[in-house]
């Protein structure tokens, strides 16, 4: 009996208390789909916000996701850059014409918000017009009876002149586009006699506005050309003495740059008045 007990083997269980069972790792694969999906929205609402443009620009990154722009060119515009392969869905000529409205439209904006701000803009305001044409961006400086941008029948500008043209000046070198620099004048003429007239007035204040254009920061070489007409393109042919007629133009050229084709806008501000005044050298003259 004794041998007995001896041999049988004695079990001994342990039993284990606490700790927390096993979870697996579907969680986090859930959680990493979540962000995905919340990324992909984001990226969504961020793009929908986009101009025109910058859409255009992220449609052509997927169109070459292989980065090939060095060897095909970089431009989503046809005929710009390097040689490329069709593309699987190409920009439309009016989806073109789209991005470059837009590009101007920017600037009209930005030159609109730029002269706000200056200290004396409630007294130039009605004198400044900047529209839409089928050449450019045009931004117009018309001339009253006081002679607001230049002293009168002279190319020497006036301090306001000076303060928008600087203005100006800086608004414009944000743009690759070149630009058309014009002056013109009123239909009356200087006292007879003088070697002064409306060709060389309107010429040098053309060349006037170029410097402190470029004084302001536009690069000299998008200067395409500067031009006097004298008294050629009046405004108001109907009034060719008003004083509207004496202004200074500055277009934003469309022609070869990176945005051409440009439809028609409304203008952003109106207004001159008419005037004589007296002409300082050549005898009794009249204002300009």
């Amino acid at each position: 009996m004794k041998n007995e007990l001896r041999e049988k083997p004695i079990i001994v269980i342990v039993k284990k208390s606490g700790g927390h069972g096993h979870h697996g790792g579907a969680w986090k694969v859930a959680f990493a789909d979540f962000m995905t999906a919340m990324m992909a929205m984001f990226l969504v609402l961020w793009i929908v916000g986009q101009s025109t443009d910058v859409r255009s620009a992220i449609a052509g990154h997927f169109q070459d996701p292989l980065g090939r722009a060095s060897e095909f060119g970089s431009s989503i515009m046809p005929g710009e850059g390097a040689a490329r392969p069709p593309l699987v869905n190409p920009l439309t000529l009016e989806e073109i014409t789209d991005i470059r409205i837009d590009r101007l439209g920017r600037l009209a904006r930005r030159i609109r918000e730029r002269l706000v701000e200056l200290p004396d803009f409630s007294d130039v305001k009605d004198q400044i017009e900047v529209h839409m044409t089928d050449d450019g961006l045009r931004i117009e400086l018309l001339e009253d009876t006081t002679g607001i941008f230049f002293e009168s029948a002279s190319a020497t500008p006036q301090a306001d002149g000076r303060t928008v043209l600087l203005a100006l000046g800086a608004e414009l070198s944000r743009m690759p586009n070149h630009v058309l620099i014009e002056g013109h004048t009123d239909a009356r003429g200087f006292a007879r006699g003088g070697r002064y007239s409306n060709w060389e007035l309107s010429t040098e204040r053309a060349n006037a506005a170029r410097r402190l254009l470029i004084e302001g920061g536009l690069p000299e070489e998008q200067i395409d050309e500067v031009r006097g007409y004298a008294d050629r393109q009046l405004r108001t042919p109907d009034h060719p003495d008003a004083a509207e007629n004496r202004r200074v133009t500055i277009t934003v050229k469309l022609g070869t740059d990176a945005f051409t084709q440009l439809g028609g806008s409304p203008t952003l501000a109106a207004g001159p008045d008419d005037s004589t005044s007296t002409q300082p050298g050549g005898g009794a003259g009249r204002g300009r």
